[in-house]
């Protein structure tokens, strides 16, 4: 029995993922994003779901004992920068902190949460802003990921469910870990959107990357040309998914959500506005419904502006997942802007969407538009000339009707 169509998983125990307060990858996304939702009377917070720490054997579904041992010793401050930087670690991008090993392991544990919560038909949808760290390897820290909570997760409903997962990353940069952790695997298919990494890391994710063995065809990339807005972003992304959810027909889909493809964002370079992060989870609702009787878990990622993007990106996902869209045509709530307009070094937005004068000109754009338009038939080159997946979904394989 359902107790809700969608659960939100948080803990003030996911703030201890702190690299140090200058670092980009900051939990103060977190709070600022609660924060606006309960200003809405969105979010009701006696409802949230408590994430759990993620055990070591969990862990070790996609990382390295060895690797996860580092991890701990880095965060005691007892691993020597020579066999740190082996790992990843001690970087500037992935720096040692206190304890990081349990702060890492809780981010796990709250996907892991998430994918329960819809798994066991609780809930239709779940979210959990902390997950995301879609960089991590099996044997390496990369790009502020420690543990791959997606990868994790995915392989989790794998072995606990039998259960085929999509995945689609609309994060800026490549979802580089999770698409290697399943290159071979007929069972997941990746789907990530990203910037080009002609100039931006990872520097991966191009149309060739398509899988191996069993899994090829099943990775497919979306590398955007820089500077792309709004209009070619959406079309990318809304062609890419339709084909491939039809193609696949999964069990779940798992959503990464990093907001860094927004023009202010200052670590990217492509050029959305927020009308692009009203979409995204829009059409992963929708599709969820008509493909896989509303599974969708949808996690967090990248997004460098904390105070102008982040929040009203990722609140938006929330009040798509709980049919709350009319909050949107609203202000934003004087209550949180007066809460917080004293810690921003920024003026606060005092709407859900950007003021369309302010969107930077692309000169460029109709070569951008063009050129995106012919990466798409190349990532999709494999699909549309396959036949698409015809197999019993998940509710009729476990006889849940």
């Amino acid at each position: 029995m359902k107790t809700a169509d969608a659960a939100f998983v948080y803990s003030i125990e996911e703030h201890s993922y702190h690299f140090h307060d200058k670092h980009p990858f900051n939990p103060l996304r977190l709070t600022l994003t609660k924060d606006l939702l309960e200003a809405c009377n969105s979010l009701d917070t006696n409802k949230i779901l408590k994430p759990r720490k993620a055990t070591e054997e969990e862990l070790a579904l996609v990382h390295d004992l060895a690797f996860i041992d580092a991890v701990k010793l880095a965060g005691a401050n007892k691993l020597s920068a020579e066999k740190a930087r082996s790992y990843g670690l001690g970087t500037d991008d992935t720096p040692f902190f206190n304890d990081m090993h349990n702060a890492a392991s809780y981010l796990v544990g709250g996907t892991l949460t998430a994918v329960d919560a819809v798994m066991n038909g609780s809930y239709s949808h779940a979210i959990h802003l902390g997950g995301g760290l879609h960089h991590g390897f099996k044997g390496k820290a990369s790009g502020f990921c420690i543990y791959n909570d997606s990868a994790i997760a995915i392989e989790y409903l794998k072995q606990k469910y039998q259960a085929r997962v999509l995945y689609v990353d609309t994060d800026a940069h490549h979802g580089d870990g999770v698409q290697w952790s399943f290159y071979d695997d007929p069972d997941v298919f990746t789907l990530s959107v990203h910037e080009t990494g002609r100039y931006l890391f990872p520097g991966t994710g191009s149309v060739t990357e398509k899988g191996a063995g069993a899994g090829y065809g099943l990775k497919v990339n979306i590398p955007l040309e820089a500077f792309t807005e709004d209009d070619s972003f959406l079309e990318s992304y809304e062609t890419a998914f339709r084909e491939a959810v039809d193609f696949f027909r999964p069990d779940l889909i798992l959503t990464v959500n990093g907001a860094d493809s927004h023009y202010l964002d200052p670590l990217t370079h492509l050029h959305t506005s927020l009308k692009s992060f009203h979409f995204i989870p829009k059409l992963a609702h929708e599709l969820a419904h008509e493909y896989c009787e509303g599974r969708w878990v949808a996690v967090g990622g990248g997004g460098y502006d904390h105070w102008r993007v982040v929040p009203r990106a990722w609140a938006s996902i929330w009040l798509e997942m709980t049919n709350q869209t009319d909050v949107l045509n609203q202000p934003i709530p004087q209550t949180w802007i007066e809460q917080w307009q004293d810690h921003a070094d920024v003026q606060l937005p005092q709407s859900w969407y950007d003021d369309e004068k302010m969107l930077p000109v692309v000169p460029r754009k109709p070569i951008i538009t063009a050129r995106n338009q012919q990466t798409i038939e190349k990532a999709l080159f494999h699909i549309r000339n396959e036949k698409p997946s015809r197999r019993p979904s998940f509710t009729q394989k476990n006889n849940l009707c």
